[in-house]
């Protein structure tokens, strides 16, 4: 087991203060090892369990750091938004990957920032605005933690709010010309007024109904919100997600694509911002159709996607 845990520190780059230090993660990690073991010798879930870049943390401290959104509401964000424009549409595909439709930029990594309302919003809006432009740009979220007032950086945030800055600032620089520091910063304001990406609007997907959201899935990769917080999602790594999960919605990712598994398992495709040693090199397929109309998760409570010219 220490050797285990020397292999997974040289892997992961992970450097402890002192030996008391490296004792308390050892014993963190020896306890997460287990469980991930003993999830899968059971075999009984249609997933596997895996160490990953969390293998040190506790599932609170995991919990308090990794994920991020806020689960409440404020009044200043909840303006109307306009009707579904994906209400009536009638060819739905059966399967739909936008990562192949060149709409998706490469699995990025929050670190030790709860702004995963940034990294939504900002996938939500690289891949509307290829849809739209034909050019596929990484786009900056940094310039959403630092400048959106109404979100709260690194201690969490809403992706709608983050549209409405979009919308406000004429748009959203790139990337290269903003890059992620994983830490609240001033507003870069000479940064942010070279947009490389606009929207006209943002949208919500009606609550609580799968059959909406896979109308707009289809259509473009949507911003959703979900309770990804528990043991059984910090250690996903393959397989058809239908894990342990409340409805109470704790992290936001990207839906960008939907299929059905070779068992015939209808699944949702998810774009993780917790690096590619996360689920299958960063994304999740977690199961479509369950019973609650809310989804697996929460994952059809709190959905929502730009729009552009």
């Amino acid at each position: 087991m220490l050797e285990k845990h020397e292999q997974w520190m040289s892997q992961f780059g992970r450097v402890y203060a002192n030996e008391t230090e490296k004792q308390t993660r050892f014993a963190i990690f020896k306890s997460n090892l287990e469980y991930i073991e003993s999830v899968n010798r059971d075999g009984s879930k249609p997933y596997r369990l895996g160490l990953n870049a969390f293998a040190d943390l506790t599932n609170e401290e995991f919990r308090t750091t990794r994920t991020g959104y806020k689960p409440s509401f404020h009044s200043k964000s909840s303006v109307r938004t306009p009707p579904f424009r994906y209400e009536n549409i009638s060819e739905i595909p059966p399967s739909m990957d936008w990562r192949q439709k060149g709409a998706v930029t490469p699995i990025k990594y929050q670190g030790n920032c709860g702004c995963c309302w940034a990294f939504s919003a900002v996938a939500a809006v690289e891949g509307i605005h290829q849809l739209s432009t034909g050019s596929l740009t990484s786009l900056s979220e940094q310039e959403l933690v630092d400048c959106v007032a109404d979100n709260y950086g690194c201690k969490g945030g809403w992706m709608d709010t983050a549209f409405k800055y979009i919308i406000q600032n004429n748009g959203l620089t790139t990337e290269d010309n903003y890059p992620y520091l994983a830490v609240d910063g001033t507003c870069d304001a000479g940064k942010a007024s070279s947009p490389a990406a606009t929207i006209t609007g943002y949208e919500d997907v009606p609550a609580n109904s799968e059959s909406a959201l896979l109308n707009a899935v289809a259509k473009q990769p949507v911003s959703v919100a979900l309770e990804g917080s528990g043991k059984d999602f910090q250690f996903y790594s393959s397989g058809v997600f239908m894990g342990e999960c409340g409805t109470e919605l704790t992290h936001a990712v990207t839906v960008v694509g939907y299929g059905i598994g070779e068992d015939g398992t209808k699944y949702w495709l998810i774009k993780n911002s917790w690096g590619t040693t996360w689920g299958e090199e960063g994304y999740m397929r977690i199961a479509r159709e369950i019973d609650a109309a809310e989804g697996l998760c929460g994952i059809a409570k709190k959905a929502s996607y730009p729009t552009a010219a």
